[in-house]
């Protein structure tokens, strides 16, 4: 269960956050609990976690080691501060940042060689869902952003659907319509990696989930997880979801 916490949150913010958060999922070990504050607030919320099995990730990073690239931040430079997580290629990203499914590539790679586990990320627009280009784009990005990645490379990533629709306009997928999604990108991971590897490679669902729509997406057995926004932001919410 992932938490993207996009462009909220001071640190003082985060450090309360955790203290409410933590107790709430303190016997939570059913899943993996991943949450990705802002640049700035990594520190904080590293601090607030030692000793948990919640796990801090990044939301974005550059390719490069380190160099005169103003503004960005290296995979090295979150391992350093304690992440050990990263989401990459986020819509978000895509839409408003230039991103690509090459420069997905690079960061995926460039967080696996810091050793991060990067949470790729895919998914459609409206106007792709309404003209039935859903999975002629979902293995675009696949092939583009992803199939560059070595076998070995491929087993340590974990992808998040998210139609790009969905995602903080209260428009949640239905459970079906994430299945189908989930099928073609396990169908691609299983033409490039093969069936073992696409068997494997968890798939999480993101776009407005919430804890009412939870149960629903996980009962589908090809949503493997959340990635989960605005009601990350919340203790008592994201904890709900964890706990489902």
């Amino acid at each position: 269960m992932s938490g993207n916490w996009k462009m909220y949150k001071t640190a003082a913010e985060t450090t309360q956050f955790f203290e409410k958060f933590n107790p709430l999922v303190a016997n939570s070990t059913h899943c993996e609990i991943v949450i990705a504050p802002t640049f700035v607030n990594i520190p904080a919320a590293v601090a607030a976690t030692k000793g948990t099995r919640i796990g801090i990730g990044g939301q974005n990073l550059y390719w490069a080691k380190e160099g005169a690239f103003t503004g960005e931040i290296s995979g090295p430079m979150l391992k350093a501060v304690g992440c050990g997580w990263v989401i990459i290629g986020h819509s978000e990203r895509r839409q408003y940042f230039g991103e690509t499914d090459a420069t997905v590539l690079q960061r995926t790679l460039a967080a696996l060689e810091a050793g991060l586990k990067p949470i790729v990320c895919v998914g459609e627009k409206l106007e792709q869902r309404e003209s039935g280009k859903t999975a002629e784009l979902l293995t675009s990005q696949f092939d583009g952003g992803i199939a560059g990645l070595t076998p070995e490379q491929f087993a340590k990533i974990v992808i998040a659907y998210e139609p790009v629709w969905a995602i903080g306009t209260g428009k949640t997928a239905t459970p079906e319509i994430a299945a189908d999604a989930h099928r073609v990108i396990r169908a691609c991971a299983a033409a490039k990696f093969g069936a073992d590897a696409a068997s494997k490679v968890r798939i999480l669902y993101g776009g407005s989930v919430k804890p009412d729509n939870i149960k629903v997406l996980m009962a589908q057995t090809e949503v493997d997880g959340v990635l989960v926004g605005g009601a990350a932001l919340d203790a008592t919410s994201f904890a709900s979801i964890v706990n489902f």
